[in-house]
């Protein structure tokens, strides 16, 4: 249940797409002590409906209050992304008072390169940093404090420190074993697969080797998506986690 303080035990990732939210995710399911629930505001726009632990939300207020009903039995992790706007969340003051929300960040360059490769007809507003930067922005008037922000770079770089930080940020222990997992597709990925195949290779923090800026520069219409979101990422990192 809820505490007097109106604090829900909802922990929250946002990201931006193609900025390794997955894999934080499938460490955050191998700690074992959350129910890890996979983008289900972004899949009840998508698809119409979603899954929430015994429940089937068909807009995004069932998601929030479908969130709070699994979080009276257990904490939630959730992870989503900002391909989508979500003004039913960005009204829930309560939601975002209430609830833990953090944000994980990747250079636009490689984001953009690395989401237009699976959706060459993406779009501006679909990569997503102006969104994220919105949620952060509501999160943070809500709470009068600055949400936590990881840069997945760092994560990439030093793990260990990255997430050390992050649980000490959020208030959760720091399980060095949840750091390597077994790779495989996990069957909450399913309705989204292809986006989630290289985390499904995955048993750790890895990185892959990427040319994202030079993509990004050789193409006018990336370039300028990328000059557009570039300066919100760059208010999130300047907020990020420095391990």
């Amino acid at each position: 249940m809820n505490d007097i303080s109106g604090r829900i035990p909802v922990l929250a990732l946002w990201s931006a797409p193609r900025c390794r939210s997955t894999a934080f995710a499938r460490m955050m399911a191998e700690r074992g002590d959350h129910v890890v629930v996979h983008e289900p505001l972004s899949q009840v726009v998508d698809f119409g409906e979603v899954k929430v632990g015994d429940r089937v939300a068909r807009s995004e207020q069932d998601v929030l209050a479908a969130l709070r009903g699994l979080a009276e039995e257990k904490p939630v992790f959730f992870k989503d992304t900002t391909d989508f706007h979500y003004p039913a969340l960005l009204a829930d003051r309560d939601f975002l008072a209430g609830a833990t929300h953090t944000f994980i960040i990747r250079h636009p360059d490689e984001a953009i390169a690395s989401h237009h490769a699976l959706n060459p007809d993406l779009g501006r507003d679909e990569i997503g940093f102006a969104r994220l930067h919105e949620i952060f922005t509501a999160v943070r008037a809500a709470t009068g404090t600055t949400p936590v922000v990881v840069d997945s770079d760092d994560l990439l770089d030093r793990p260990a420190d990255t997430v050390r930080a992050y649980c000490a940020a959020v208030g959760i222990p720091f399980l060095a074993e949840a750091l390597n997992w077994q790779p495989g597709m996990r069957t909450e990925w399913q309705a989204t697969s292809r986006w989630h195949e290289s985390t499904s290779r995955t048993a750790g923090f890895t990185r892959a080797p990427g040319r994202g800026a030079e993509k990004v520069a050789a193409d006018p219409v990336l370039r300028a998506h990328r000059d557009y979101h570039l300066p919100y990422y760059e208010e999130l990192r300047a907020a990020a986690l420095r391990p």
